[in-house]
């Protein structure tokens, strides 16, 4: 059965007919052509699909699209702004926070929330605070530096 969904993302009203069984996470990359959110399990173990909605970190795979109806969501391409990119995004890339770069976009994502919630986290927080999404190359120690200095930031 179709359904009609609009939700803003990135910015910017959108509104599709869909079928009722479309994943958001499908709807982001393949309706909406925006490919940063990935699908890395189907299962939302990994964290690859990780985006903001109504401004929580969600995974993607794990929800339909239509349970996003009238939400406001932001993927990985929402998160510059007028050219500059986000404090974490800089921060990833000044730690060399990334190698093959697939659990990426998931990853700034859910760091993003988790210094929302916890501004001050320390590194065993910030390592706790991971567990929701898997990196295979890096090791995960870059990444903790690259959220520690967000952090120190303030």
């Amino acid at each position: 059965m179709d359904r009609t969904v609009t939700m803003t993302v990135n910015g910017k009203q959108v509104t599709a007919t869909i079928d009722a069984r479309t994943l958001l996470v499908q709807f982001i990359r393949e309706n909406l052509q925006l490919t940063g959110t990935h699908v890395g399990c189907d299962t939302a173990q990994c964290g690859a699909c990780t985006i903001h909605m109504n401004g929580r970190a969600v995974k993607a795979c794990s929800m339909l699209a239509v349970q996003a109806d009238g939400a406001t969501i932001t993927t990985i391409e929402g998160l510059s702004a007028g050219g500059e990119l986000h404090p974490m995004q800089k921060a990833f890339n000044e730690c060399h926070a990334l190698q093959c770069g697939f659990c990426t976009p998931g990853m700034v994502m859910s760091a993003i929330q988790l210094l929302q919630d916890n501004p001050k986290a320390t590194e065993a927080q910030i390592r706790e605070g991971l567990e929701g999404n898997i990196c295979r190359c890096t090791g995960y120690h870059n990444i903790v530096r690259a959220i520690e200095q967000v952090a120190a930031q303030g």
